[in-house]
């Protein structure tokens, strides 16, 4: 097996719920950091144990779609801000070398291309990167659904000379020629053109069904191939239920499948990383235990 993984965090806002975290709807994982940011540590401490070697800022509730308008405002820059600081701090205080991947979510909404306006999302990245700038090591731009978004996050990001990593949502069905493609229905073809064009430094998909993320490796590392890019692939699936993935944020808490235990997990993993997936972990329903799986059988010792 690739001893070159890396293995990434899971799913923050399922893991403050699971620790006992104040933890509800609309504002998911950004709760915690309002009313009992320690949870948020103890959060990114398990992952880092558990074995990753990337956490992400538990920055990506922090949008007036989770927390309103008036909390945005009023806090939501001391917010992004102390998701930065944790972050650094659980990674600084780890044992082996830990990078800090600064979280910047679609922020007008999850799955819901459709509800992507330049001009407001603009503003709130440009919020979201001047907070987190001090803590990170580099940029993930997650859980994006268009080309538009990610155009969008290198313009905000200007000369920023950090990595920057784009990871896609994906439909939670092939196509019917087998092929996967982004919640705006675009291509991975067209995805992988738009990251280099853009000058990140990877391509993932997270966010979706275990079961359309091999169409997207595969397809990803093709393209790279032929274009000879240096490109990481990645992915960090969710454990929805499928009849229960279709939901937006906001609209009730998805059911997880049974079949995404760790070892179930794994079992998806090992078929990404033999088609080319270089970075794994996991995203909702994912928590350290599955980690802990993934970097067993990694093998890694970093």
């Amino acid at each position: 097996m690739n001893s070159n993984i890396v293995i990434l965090d899971g799913g923050m806002g399922r893991e403050l719920a699971r620790m006992g975290a104040p933890f509800r709807q609309p504002e998911w994982s950004a709760l915690a950091l309002m009313e009992a940011p320690h949870f948020v540590r103890q959060a990114h401490d398990a992952f880092i144990a558990a074995g990753s070697r990337v956490i992400s800022t538990n920055s990506y509730a922090v949008v007036p779609f989770h927390v309103g308008d008036e909390v945005f405002s009023r806090q939501g820059a001391e917010l992004i801000a102390l998701s930065g600081k944790l972050a650094r701090e659980a990674a600084n205080a780890a044992a082996v070398p830990v990078k800090v991947a600064g979280s910047l979510p679609p922020v007008l909404g999850s799955y819901r291309p459709d509800l992507f306006e330049p001009t407001k999302a603009r503003e709130l990245l440009a919020v979201l990167v001047a907070n987190l700038s001090d803590h990170v090591d580099f940029w993930l731009a997650e859980t994006q659904s268009s080309l538009a978004e990610v155009a969008l996050v290198r313009e905000v990001l200007a000369q920023d000379p950090r990595p920057l990593w784009l990871s896609f949502t994906l439909q939670d069905s092939l196509d019917e020629q087998g092929a996967a493609r982004l919640r705006s229905g675009e291509s991975i073809s067209e995805a992988v053109a738009a990251v280099i064009n853009l000058s990140a430094r990877a391509i993932l998909f997270n966010c979706s069904r275990p079961e359309v993320m091999a169409s997207a490796v595969r397809e990803a590392r093709r393209v790279a191939g032929q274009q000879d890019a240096a490109l990481d692939i990645g992915v960090y699936a969710n454990a929805f239920e499928p009849s229960d993935n279709k939901r937006g944020a906001n609209q009730g808490l998805s059911e997880m499948r049974k079949d995404t235990d760790p070892e179930g997990y794994l079992a998806f993993a090992r078929e990404w990383v033999q088609l080319g997936a270089t970075l794994v972990g996991g995203c909702c329903g994912i928590g350290p235990e599955h980690i802990a799986a993934l970097n067993q059988a990694f093998n890694l010792k970093k």
